[in-house]
């Protein structure tokens, strides 16, 4: 809801800028969209290197 009361300012102040920014806000999503995936793969690979190292110290009774 802010993000949009505040494109509507911009769009009373300057509105050539507030259209730009509708137009190229989907082409910014898209060319970010890669990053995303990027970061989920390797948040999920630093997971399973972290629980494949700590294994050793769960089966023996470590700290939780």
């Amino acid at each position: 809801m802010i993000g949009f009361m505040l494109w509507c300012l911009l769009f009373v102040v300057c509105w050539p800028l507030a259209l730009l920014a509708l137009v190229l806000w989907p082409l910014v999503w898209l060319l970010s969209l890669p990053f995303r995936l990027l970061g989920i793969g390797l948040e999920a690979v630093f997971s399973l290197l972290r629980a494949v190292l700590m294994l050793p110290a769960r089966v023996l009774g470590g700290r939780r």
